[in-house]
Order: C-alpha cells, then sequence, then structure tokens
C-alpha cells in the first residue's frame, strides 16, 4: 500500500489534468483552478526545497579556500534579502527595492554580458566552413547579423529581406521541429509517469 498510494493519486490526478481539456463543464473548470491552487502551493514549497539545497551546498564551500568567500556573500544574500523584504516591504523606496536595483540587477547583467564571450567564443568554432552543412550555417548567420545592423539599410535592403526570410522560413521550420520533439517527449514522460511506469519520484538518495 505504501508503494501503490501515491501511484493511485498520481494516475487520478494525471487523468482528471488530462479529461479537463476536453470538457467545458463548469465542475470541470472548478476542479481545475482548485487543482491551479495547489500547483502553487507546491510550486512554493518547490522554492524552499531549492533553497534548502543552495543553503546546503553553500555551507559545503565554505570550507574550500577558493570559493568560501564567495559562498559566504551568497549565503549572506540569500538571509538578507528576505529578511528586509519582511521588515520593509517591496515598495518603491524600500531597502530591499534598493538592494535589488543596486546589487543583484548589475550582477545579473554582469553575467549575462560574460555569456557573450562564451557565445562568440561557440559561434566561432561553430561557424567554420568545413563542411556543406557548415558553410551554410555560416553564411546564414552572416546575413541575418548584417539584416540586424541598421546601417546595411543604407548599402542594399536585401540584407534585411533575406533576414526575415532565413528566419520565417528556415530557422521557423528547425524551431518547430525542435518543439514538436519536446512535446512528443513531454507527452511520454508524462504518459509514463502516470501509468505508473516511471517510478524515479517514488525512491529516496
Amino acid at each position: 500500500m505504501r508503494n501503490k498510494l501515491p501511484l493511485i493519486i498520481c494516475l487520478i490526478s494525471g487523468l482528471i489534468m488530462f479529461l479537463q481539456y476536453f470538457s467545458k463543464h463548469p465542475v470541470s473548470r472548478a476542479v481545475y483552478s482548485s487543482i491551479l491552487d495547489w500547483w502553487q502551493i507546491i510550486f512554493a514549497f518547490t522554492l524552499l526545497v531549492g533553497a534548502a539545497a543552495f543553503v546546503k551546498v553553500s555551507l559545503k564551500g565554505l570550507q574550500k579556500k577558493g570559493e568560501g568567500k564567495y559562498k559566504a556573500i551568497a549565503l549572506a544574500g540569500v538571509v538578507v534579502m528576505p529578511i528586509l523584504a519582511i521588515i520593509g516591504g517591496n515598495k518603491l523606496g524600500s531597502p530591499f527595492l534598493w538592494v535589488f536595483e543596486n546589487i543583484q540587477a548589475p550582477m545579473q547583467s554582469t553575467v549575462f554580458s560574460l555569456l557573450a564571450f562564451f557565445v562568440a567564443s561557440a559561434a566561432y568554432r561553430g561557424f567554420r566552413a568545413r563542411t556543406i552543412p557548415a558553410a551554410i550555417l555560416l553564411i546564414s548567420a552572416l546575413f541575418v547579423l548584417l539584416g540586424r545592423i541598421p546601417i546595411s539599410e543604407y548599402f542594399s535592403e536585401w540584407f534585411t529581406r533575406i533576414m526575415f526570410w532565413i528566419q520565417d522560413y528556415p530557422s521557423m521550420a528547425a524551431r518547430r521541429a525542435i518543439l514538436i520533439g519536446i512535446g512528443l517527449g513531454s507527452l511520454t514522460t508524462a504518459m509514463r509517469v502516470i501509468l505508473g511506469i516511471e517510478r524515479t519520484y517514488m525512491r529516496g538518495e
């Protein structure tokens, strides 16, 4: 019974969420709305689990010489930010919002700006025209880059037209194929979980 009860709950919940898409009955809508409320509660608890895991990993990192000070700063942020939010709220001019706008937001911008160098490095390695597909990718990327530059309109408007054609047809076709694959994979995984074939969520460490 210890293993069957979670499987029964998972099966019933999965079937309810699946069947409600084919029904417009008020009871079905009410059940769906109540499940969404529970979903938000579960999501809040997952944030707590994530925060606890982050604290656990950071505490272990305090013992390392190179990472100790950074882990200490991260732990201080985890502790200070909720305290500031509870004391002063998140209104305009509050300490929490000041820390968010003057410390956290600049750090996020710094991290994303550093990612540009990694993207440029990966693009340099990927755009080497050693094969025909790589050459096509390189030419397409050059047209997209030139089409995004405002000064290219002064030379020729064909750069912009070719850029939009690449984005609307070849690029969109590849994106749709990827999304279809993701959808089929998600459907397969959901069916395995609902039917009790996939039971990894029932096991501990």
